[in-house]
């Protein structure tokens, strides 16, 4: 083999690995379907809870015996998507949304010798949250990591709410019916999307969403009464999808 065409294929070979290495991955106009698990931890909170009745005797019993309830809500996880659409090659917005996962509250009261919750599963509902998102990607398009920070806002709504009625409390408070009040939230959100090539990549996040919700209990003490507070949930989600770049 002479030394020219050696050369010629030291070129060829060169060039070729030249236009791999720069495969762009998220540039402008460029859309990415995202599909994922995300899980959800929230960290619960109960503002004092209020009882109305027509007997005022009545009112003062059950507020009474609700002074200090707190509420705890266990983790859950779910299946994601996503949409992502690159204005620019770092600015982007991003459409999520999640199958509605099940949220499930429970209530105590203090008690210097509780280890568990006294009303365990008091209540659960479904969550429906979808979120839009607006990114900026750091990093050129050919880089393989790209962080990123982003701000939005999510809609969040209950659907589903079903209290323990085998609790003979929360039946009590809510043997009627029992509702939590839809909310819009913001989202703080941070990540990095690796990409493996120019159409794959792996999408992580981390949101923070402060998220509160009003809560009405209806249900019968002798007479009807009417409970209302409010559940803090401001959520963390851990966030881990698959992207494919159409």
């Amino acid at each position: 083999m002479t030394l020219f065409r050696k050369s010629a294929i030291a070129a060829v070979a060169l060039t070729a690995l030249s236009v791999s290495s720069q495969a762009f991955a998220q540039k402008a106009g460029d859309i990415v379907g995202y599909l994922g698990v995300a899980l959800i931890k929230p960290n619960a909170s109960l503002s004092p809870l209020t009882t109305t009745s027509s007997v005022p005797a009545v009112t003062a019993g059950v507020t009474s015996q609700l002074n200090g309830a707190t509420a705890s809500i266990d983790s859950s996880t779910t299946v994601t998507l996503g949409a992502l659409y690159m204005w620019t090659d770092n600015i982007a917005t991003e459409l999520t949304l999640g199958i509605p996962p099940t949220m499930t509250v429970d209530v105590g009261t203090p008690s210097p010798t509780a280890t568990a919750p006294t009303h365990p599963a008091a209540a659960t509902t479904k969550v429906l949250n979808p979120s839009l998102v607006a990114k900026y990607l750091f990093n050129a398009p050919k880089d393989t990591i790209r962080p990123y920070v982003g701000l939005g806002v999510t809609y969040t709504s209950f659907s589903d709410v079903t209290p323990n009625l085998n609790d003979p409390t929360v039946k009590t408070l809510a043997g009627t019916s029992a509702s939590l009040s839809s909310a819009w939230a913001p989202i703080f959100n941070v990540g990095a999307i690796y990409n493996i090539d120019e159409k794959w990549s792996i999408n992580g996040s981390i949101s923070y969403v402060p998220l509160k919700t009003d809560v009405t209990f209806v249900g019968n003490a002798g007479v009807p009464i009417s409970t209302t507070g409010t559940l803090t949930l401001n959520p963390w989600d851990f966030v881990v999808r698959v992207g494919y770049k159409f």
